[in-house]
Order: C-alpha cells, then structure tokens, then sequence
C-alpha cells in the first residue's frame, strides 16, 4: 500500500515529539513559577525570531517556484510569521519592555540558534524536506504557545492582546496543515522528497528549539 502524505506527516510528527522534559520553561510559566524578567526575555527573543524566520520562510517560497503547493506552504509560513510579528508588541509591552530596552537587549546564542538554522534551511534544503520538517516541528510550538497563553491570563493577570500573540499560535490550523499535506504529497508523486533528510532537518529544528527554552530558563 503507498503511503500518502498524511501517514507521513503524522508519522514524522510522532517521532519527533519532544521530550516533556526538554522545555524546563514552560511547565514553570504554566504554573506561574517563571520570573516577569524571564518573559520579558522571551518577549526579546521573539522580536528577532519572527521576522529572521518570516523572511527564510518566502526565501522558501522563492525557491520553490517550480514546487507551486511548497510555494503556497512557505507563503502562507510567511503571512502568518507578519501576523504573529503586529500581535508581538502588546506581550513586550506587558512584560515591560519598550523600545529602548529591546534596542539595548544584546540576545541569547542559545535561543537564536533556533532562527539560524531556518535561516540555513532556506538557503539549503530542498523545499519539500523543509516543508516535511518544519511542519512537524510546528506541532509542538503550537502546543506550547496554548499552555502559556493560559498562564499568562490565569497567573500573570495579562489581557487578551498582550497574549494575542500566543493564542494565534495556539489556534487549529486546518488550512495550513492541507497546504503542507498537498506539498508533501505533490513532492512525493514526484520523487523529490528525502525521508531521511527531512528527518535529519526536523531532528535538528527540535533540538534548537529544546535548546530555547533551556536558554531562557537559565540564560546565564
């Protein structure tokens, strides 16, 4: 029986399922143990993060010219990191950090790491092993962003804009997972997916992002 994409996507998205105990961070942000200045932190980060990985992702899209549902995939990657980019200000200015601050915030190796090697992946991988990789990676962010916008509410007493940020996130993506599902698919009919080396990506974005969190959590 051929496999379709849809077996593949689930597949890869269980094996690289984190470790519970590779995200110190977050089980103290859900239970309101992180320090503010810690979010604050997060707050910074994120103000690098979202646009280096909006303009890797339509890196992507242009190299994926002549892959039309890659190029749909990394478009719509890339509209969503604009998105999440206009909603990141109200969660710094919660966690008390205005312009000057970020302006003077010297960041975290450790947690740019992450943003690196989506940078690398634009300029390297083959559009359908990305596709493959980050979709797989996504599933974890998601669950992630969903428990802290639930503990910033419940704990830290912030509004619904300054955790706007996290709930886009969080929210289903139904579309977005048939767009990266009809790459997947498109790239497998054509013989141009790697399995393993979409694996080796998704490893190695997992591992980056375990490393965020472990950064901010001890960021000395």
């Amino acid at each position: 029986m051929t496999r379709t994409a849809r077996d593949l996507l689930k597949t890869i998205t269980a094996e690289l399922a984190p470790d519970p105990r590779s995200n110190p961070l977050v089980p103290l942000i859900a239970a309101g143990r992180a320090d503010r200045e810690v979010l604050a932190a997060l707050a910074l980060e994120q103000m690098r993060v979202i646009p280096a990985d909006r303009r890797a992702f339509l890196h992507l899209a242009v190299r994926s010219s002549a892959e039309p549902e890659a190029d749909a995939y990394f478009t719509a990657l890339a509209d969503g990191e604009a998105i999440a980019q206009r909603k990141l200000p109200a969660f710094a200015a919660a966690c008390g950090v205005d312009e000057t601050r970020a302006a003077a915030y010297t960041p975290l190796p450790g947690c740019q790491a992450y943003p690196a090697y989506v940078a690398w992946l634009a300029l390297n991988a083959a559009p359908a092993d990305a596709v493959l990789a980050v979709s797989a990676n996504f599933s974890a962010w998601g669950g992630y962003c969903a428990t802290i916008a639930g503990a910033l509410r419940a704990h830290y007493g912030f509004d619904d804009e300054a955790c706007a940020f996290f709930d886009f996130f969080a929210e289903p993506a139904p579309d977005l997972d048939r767009t990266a599902e009809r790459a997947v698919q498109a790239a497998l009919d054509a013989g141009r997916l790697d399995e393993s080396r979409a694996r080796d990506h998704g490893h190695l974005l997992q591992s980056y992002e375990a490393l965020f969190w472990r950064t901010l959590e001890r960021p000395a």
